[in-house]
């Protein structure tokens, strides 16, 4: 079952609070919208099931077309319908970022700049510094309640939202909360330098190749399926805007990175919304680069969008994304 109440809420940091490194700690944000209700985001930095130390990723310059789909969104919370094509997040299906970078760090321990809980007050303080900063949370609403104070900051009505992290892919202990395109992060806008920065986390066990359909983990009897971004084929280039009249004839360039050619029959690329077309079966060279036409199926949008390459198993192989600045010079590859 799918996360019951999933969306973003755009607010302004007005404060935090950590809670150590005991039982399943989180760190916590005080949230306030520009109408004054307050929340509170609770973000895991600790998982219950071993390993116990999350992944993380921080990108300081966030580029992606969600921050153009935010766009018109008021402050506070907003309910997000389940699907592709929306501002939902999905660490799978939404190339938000490449997670082979993704990185490990104890929840609390002293000392400065060396757990979980510092890489998060370090950009959730620069917001409330900045004064002007918006921050976009998703993930699960709780409350409000009206005669609750809050626990940890004592606003009423108690209210807020949890679940800031990877919500599919999970163990059968926490299979309940799996689904697609709801997964949790935090993006940070600064105004003044028109800067996005992304934070994305996820639990060790949770696993990279889920079900379309329920966000389940896959079986994985072999326990040789690699993480997406891992294996020698790459996406390295995509004309998503070539010149002339529509249709027009778009191109993926994909790059076989390895010293030993790779059976490419049965692959396939997906744009944002799920279509697909086909890749040209046969093997791809050491070192060779195909250039794939998007002959029906999948099509690139002028406006930012996604593309990923999937094996003949329908496995996520490689995913980029590419924003509605990048698309807008007529005839120019945009190059990842």
């Amino acid at each position: 079952m799918p996360l019951k109440a999933y969306g973003v809420l755009i607010t302004q940091a007005v404060g935090t609070r950590r809670e150590g490194a005991a039982d399943t700690p989180h760190y916590q944000i005080h949230l306030k919208d520009d109408g004054g209700t307050h929340y509170r985001a609770a973000v895991n930095v600790l998982s219950q099931e071993r390993p116990s130390e999350l992944l993380y990723l921080v990108d300081e310059d966030f580029r992606h077309p969600v921050t153009a789909r935010l766009n018109g969104l008021p402050s506070g919370w907003n309910t997000l319908p389940p699907g592709p094509g929306g501002p939902n997040l999905d660490f799978v299906r939404g190339n938000l970022f490449d997670p082979a970078k993704m990185r490990t760090l104890p929840p609390d321990v002293s000392g400065p700049d060396n757990d979980l809980a510092d890489v998060l007050d370090h950009y959730v303080q620069r917001a409330v510094e900045d004064g002007e900063a918006r921050l976009y949370v998703f993930g699960e609403r709780f409350g409000p309640e009206p005669a609750v104070k809050d626990k940890v900051f004592g606003f009423l009505p108690g209210n807020g939202l949890h679940d800031i992290h990877m919500n599919q892919g999970n163990s059968r202990k926490f299979q309940r909360d799996d689904g697609v395109w709801q997964d949790g992060g935090m993006l940070v806008h600064f105004p003044a330098q028109d800067r996005w920065v992304g934070i994305f986390l996820a639990f060790q066990s949770q696993s990279w190749h889920t079900d379309d359909a329920t966000g389940h983990a896959l079986d994985d009897v072999d326990g040789d399926r690699p993480e997406p971004g891992t294996r020698p084929v790459r996406i390295v280039a995509a004309l998503v805007n070539p010149p002339g009249p529509a249709p027009e004839a778009e191109t993926v360039t994909l790059i076989n990175a390895s010293p030993a050619p790779l059976d490419l029959t049965g692959w396939h690329l997906v744009d944002r919304i799920g279509q697909s077309s086909a890749v040209p079966p046969g093997p791809l060279a050491a070192g060779a680069c195909l250039l794939v036409r998007l002959t029906g199926g999948a099509q690139l949008g002028n406006h930012g969008g996604e593309i990923t390459l999937l094996d003949a198993g329908g496995l996520k192989v490689h995913g980029v994304s590419y924003t509605a600045e990048q698309a807008a010079r007529e005839g120019w590859s945009v190059v990842f």
